[in-house]
């Protein structure tokens, strides 16, 4: 029986092979197949990777014989052979996934060469001294790459030769002396791994294709492929490429260009050369690069050819290339192309270019940008070229970059933005009490938290870099100042943040503003005309409400009153409306309250003016507007022991009762919501109140206004009937005192599973469903958000018991199945019942594509994901298509 094809040679593959041949392989037959010169070679495939696997790092049946028959084409494509002493054919090894993981193995060149063969180099190139650096070079990456022996220990023996010969450069040694190189770099081999240097070609072919599949698992291939998404099942293929040399003289030379500047996107030739050199010279920085232009001049014919080489593999693959590249003798050869890495500003640029001139479509523009690329277009980031001092790293909840003087407290952080200073707010984690310090810091940075903290969302939402999670950080509130290891940083000190990286860095740092091109707004134009989710953004201020209208949201999906109880000027207010002892006292703190509700909702109606604005009515539960129990038995304690100040201290021991009284074991499934709605209808009552006497004033304007009146953490039926009816009620007596007809809807959250379950029952009532994923997540799972990402989720995503932190990317398979559920249930009642989301995963890609599959109306995420949001949504329609 015939063993399964598991070698190829380039003249054998498509580009269109890569799940087989790797990207690397498949671009090398693409080429091979459209006429290029390219060095031939051969491709084991992705296949014979996953069964050395299966088979306990065992080559599969099969496999050797054809690679040595797939020897035998190249030895008859070049008039060389494999071994032979006196005409060698020479091969580079190299991995090649179907996606691309730069650095996980290394390149091994020149193989083939033994202390016979390196004889027929020096006869067949006509120099000794080039032969031998070849040789010595080659032991130095099997060493390194195959044998696992360290590049420095080789380095060592190298610049102990170059000190003993009395020269600077590699290049400087002789062939005599570089024979005496090779001797210890042998001598080397034989310690480190108890055996002799394998001389037979064959035997240093198959440890080099050994160590390409070894190399899949690795430590840093795996965390690269966990970092970028990348399944591990896919394996890699290995590369086996006939050599050719750009180290022969001076009309020879090696080189990587990029066919469009990969940081702007600029339409020109982008790259570096050597004359005279092999591809890891370029690396190794013994010379200086010459950029490409320069070719122009040096070997004129030879760039004219590389031009049109250049132009003719973009057009074929109608992306920016990246091409890897070799003049041998005045002859240039394609050593490798691939889609070029670039930056966001560049992915923009290149994309509208390119459909500009008739090269790729609208909806091929619309794939080519990664969504979360457009996040280091809107935010501040550090220059790249700063040197940085990097002292922890944490979660990069929120993306950007800050710098400032460190201050540990909310109220000094207000106080000293106020005078001009810049501050980074540094806490064990924030609360809703930390609002106005985080509004007045540059960026915020916690030792506790997750990617959906409290510190992650508020920031997220104001556009501010956050830091969260950075558990390397030991905070000392009495001292003023955190500790990194044995590193103290005081308040005051000036330290930066990335909230794209998670790094916190010493020092205030060089940073570069954000710069919209005009591509950037062409490229959403186009997603706009092809999504079909409308999207909207979460904002609770009228500055949030306007920046989300300036980045083309169409509504606010959820403005969460409970952010403006938490203003410095009306939190006392909040706090006595709480505590009040009679129905009397709690009603002349709602009235102070309730024109301060009216101002808010009137500024945010009014900066939306034509778009809808859900105002989600009161949710936390009220003992967190109120001061933190440990911190008032403090206060107690202190007080006791002075013996000063007895009125105070009965006041603070009667508010520490009430706070124990109000403090909940479990405040997320406890009494906030509706369920305060029900108990405490006075404050839903003003909030209703105060919605509608905006929108009266408003409309009185000419302003036209869309309010949404949302009813959170509905479960039941007749809670929202109970609320809905109140809300009623006081829209016709609002109606009736300003003599004025307005519109609005009313709707519920749902983001319990019982809602889910009964949204049959619950649509009736409502007039708009939307989902609260993030809650929704924590009460399906049954996971503490906060205690889950500190404790043990990344643990589950590492051991892949869940593929991804279901706060960050939405939970198809069990949260997704309450959702369509919801929706399916709903529009049985009401074919057009209104149905969003407004979690943090409106904001995320994979989630919003599940939002386009299941039919959603649109997601509502952030003002600064917004743009995301358009493009992601664009990508799911184009992808999906019905």
């Amino acid at each position: 029986m015939a063993s399964k094809k598991y070698v190829y040679l380039f003249g054998e593959g498509r580009a269109d092979m890569k799940d087989l041949l790797g990207g690397k392989g498949a671009n090398l037959a693409e080429m091979t197949n459209i006429g290029l010169t390219v060095p031939p070679g051969m491709i084991i495939s992705t296949e014979a990777c996953n069964e050395f696997y299966v088979h306990e790092r065992q080559f599969p049946a099969g496999m050797k014989e054809q690679v040595r028959e797939k020897m035998q084409d190249l030895e008859k494509k070049t008039g060389k052979k494999f071994g032979d002493p006196s005409n060698p054919l020479l091969v580079s090894v190299r991995s090649g996934a179907p996606i691309s993981m730069p650095g996980m193995m290394d390149t091994v060149l020149n193989l083939g060469l033994n202390d016979d063969t390196v004889q027929g180099l020096a006869a067949a190139s006509g120099d000794e001294r080039f032969a031998m650096d070849c040789y010595r070079r080659f032991l130095n990456m099997f060493g390194d790459v195959v044998l696992g022996i360290e590049h420095h220990k080789f380095e060592r023996y190298l610049e102990d030769k170059k000190h003993q010969c009395g020269v600077e450069f590699d290049n400087q040694l002789t062939a005599e002396q570089w024979k005496e190189v090779i001797k210890d770099y042998k001598q080397l081999i034989k310690k480190e791994t108890g055996k002799p240097f394998p001389e037979e070609p064959m035997e240093q072919l198959f440890n080099a294709i050994f160590a390409v599949f070894n190399s899949w698992n690795t430590d840093r291939a795996v965390v690269y492929r966990k970092v970028n998404k990348i399944p591990d099942e896919l394996g890699t293929a290995v590369n086996v490429q006939t050599m050719v040399f750009g180290n022969l003289g001076d009309d020879c030379g090696t080189g990587v260009a990029f066919t469009r500047n990969p940081s702007t996107g600029e339409n020109i030739l982008y790259g570096e050369y050597l004359i005279n050199a092999q591809g890891e010279d370029v690396v190794a920085g013994i010379r200086t690069p010459q950029p490409i232009a320069t070719m122009k001049d040096d070997l004129p014919a030879v760039y004219g050819q590389f031009v049109s080489t250049c132009n003719l593999l973009e057009n074929h693959y109608r992306n920016m290339q990246d091409i890897e590249f070799t003049i041998e003798r005045g002859k240039l050869y394609i050593l490798q192309t691939r889609t070029g890495k670039r930056t966001a500003q560049a992915a923009l640029k290149i994309a509208v270019d390119m459909v500009n001139a008739e090269l790729i479509t609208r909806q091929e523009a619309i794939n080519r940008v990664e969504p979360s690329h457009l996040d280091h277009l809107l935010h501040r980031r550090i220059d790249p070229d700063a040197a940085l001092e990097v002292i922890a790293k944490g979660l990069p909840a929120s993306p950007g970059s800050a710098g400032g003087k460190v201050v540990f407290d909310a109220d000094e952080a207000e106080k000293i933005t106020q005078q001009g200073e810049k501050v980074i707010l540094v806490r064990t984690e924030t609360t809703p009490d930390d609002i106005h310090g985080i509004i007045a810091a540059q960026g915020v940075l916690t030792s506790r938290g997750g990617m959906t903290s409290h510190a992650a969302v508020v920031a997220r939402g104001m556009g501010k870099p956050c830091v969260c999670g950075c558990e390397a950080l030991r905070i000392d509130y009495e001292a003023d100042t955190f500790m990194v290891g044995d590193r103290v940083i005081k308040k005051g000190d000036l330290i930066s943040i990335d909230g794209s990286a998670g790094q916190v860095i010493i020092g205030d740092v060089p940073m570069l503003d954000p710069e919209l091109s005009p591509e950037f707004q062409q490229l959403l134009d186009w997603a706009d005309d092809v999504r079909k989710l409308g999207v909207r953004a979460n904002a609770d201020t009228p500055a949030d409400a306007a920046k989300a209208r300036e980045f083309g949201a169409e509504g606010i999906g959820l403005c969460r009153t409970e952010h403006m109880f938490m203003a410095q000027d009306r939190l006392p207010i909040v706090q006595r409306m709480i505590l009040a002892g009679s129905e009397e006292k709690r009603q002349e703190a709602l009235n102070k309250l309730l024109p301060m509700q009216e101002d808010d909702f009137y500024g945010i109606l009014k900066a939306m003016e034509g778009l809808p604005v859900t105002i989600r009515l009161l949710d936390p539960p009220l003992h967190e507007f109120l001061p933190n129990a440990e911190d008032l038995l403090v206060e107690i304690t202190e007080l006791r022991l002075t013996g000063s100040n007895s009125a105070k201290l009965k006041e603070k021991q009667e508010l520490l009762k009430q706070v124990r009284q109000l403090t909940e074991f479990n405040p997320m499934l406890g009494h906030r919501g509706c369920r305060l709605g029900i108990t405490f209808p006075d404050i839903y009552a003003m909030q209703a109140r105060a919605v509608f006497q905006a929108t009266a004033k408003l409309i009185k304007e000419g302003v036209k206004v869309i309010p949404e009146v949302e009813i959170p953490l509905v479960g039941e039926v007749n809670e929202l009937k109970t609320l809905r009816g109140m809300v009623d009620d006081i829209a016709k007596q609002v109606a009736k005192e300003t003599e004025t007809v307005f519109a609005y809807t009313v709707g519920t959250m749902i983001e319990v599973p019982r809602a889910a379950l009964m949204a049959g029952e619950i649509a009736p009532e409502a007039d708009f469903f939307s989902f609260g994923t993030n809650d929704l997540t924590q009460t399906t799972f049954g996971f503490s958000r906060d205690d889950a990402e500190g404790k043990f989720l990344h643990e589950y995503v590492d051991r892949k018991i869940l593929k991804e932190n279901p706060f960050v990317v939405l939970d198809r398979d069990g949260v997704g199945r309450l959702m369509k559920m919801t929706v399916q249930e709903s529009r049985q009642f009401d074919a057009d019942m209104l149905i969003g989301i407004c979690g943090e995963h409106g904001g995320e890609p994979s989630s919003i594509e599940f939002c386009h599959l299941i039919g959603l109306d649109y997601v509502s995420c952030s003002p600064f994901r917004v743009p995301i949001a358009r493009l992601s949504a664009a990508q799911a329609a184009v992808n999906n298509k019905d």
